[in-house]
């Protein structure tokens, strides 16, 4: 059994900035700041660590109470802004999921950054969230490298059964997704797709690099040979 765990922003969608800037909102209303200090970038990196990140650089602590009210404006903002921005599934992404999702010989989960409940939202405002049964996400974890442990640990607990490193492939658009995949022991398939070129993907030494997912062809055939 394969298991091909993918990204989220900038490997499957774009959201046209509807979940960065939900989460300037929810984190300005939370931290009580009416604007940011400071620069942040996000890809590549989990829901959990880039809102400890923006504490830390506006130099508050962050606490638990703080981080479960950011969740809930961050998610009511997310749902608001969806349906107003110009958002897609990148190319090649629909026919990929349809043929992978075809087989029975391969399993679709998730390793974002993500808040579990974000994902949904996002991948179910563009109709491909029923491909996936199961995931690692960004609500408990700063650092990514743990996010897809508990992906991995998902995916064993779906399938029943331990599954070998050989047969695990992490599909994302930055150099974290295959320092993640790395982490587990997986294959990693990076795609140009998000903020990084392929040069930066290049030096993060990933099994497979594509411009983009449209040529399906060339995963299947990495993955099933």
């Amino acid at each position: 059994m394969k298991v091909c765990l993918f990204d989220i922003d900038g490997t499957l969608i774009t959201t046209g900035m509807a979940g960065k800037d939900a989460m300037i909102e929810a984190f300005l209303k939370v931290a009580e700041l009416t604007q940011l200090e400071h620069i942040f970038q996000v890809s590549g990196k989990t829901d959990r660590g880039i809102f400890a990140e923006l504490y830390e650089l506006h130099g508050k602590t962050l606490s638990e109470e703080a981080w479960h009210t950011f969740l809930d404006e961050y998610l009511s903002g997310l749902a608001t802004n969806l349906p107003q921005r110009q958002g897609l599934v990148l190319e090649g992404v629909a026919v990929l999921l349809a043929k992978l999702s075809q087989r029975d010989d391969v399993l679709l989960g998730l390793l974002t950054g993500n808040v579990e409940k974000g994902a949904a939202l996002k991948l179910g405002h563009y109709g491909i969230h029923e491909y996936f049964a199961f995931g690692g996400f960004g609500d408990h974890h700063p650092n990514r490298d743990d996010v897809a442990r508990a992906a991995l640990e998902a995916a064993e607990a779906f399938h029943g059964e331990t599954i070998s490193p050989d047969d695990i492939y992490v599909i994302g658009d930055t150099p974290n997704d295959v320092k993640c995949a790395r982490a587990i022991g997986a294959k990693a398939v990076a795609v140009a797709t998000g903020v990084f070129s392929e040069e930066q993907l290049k030096a993060a030494k990933p099994d497979l690099l594509l411009t983009n997912l449209a040529d399906t062809d060339a995963v299947t055939q990495f993955i099933f040979g």
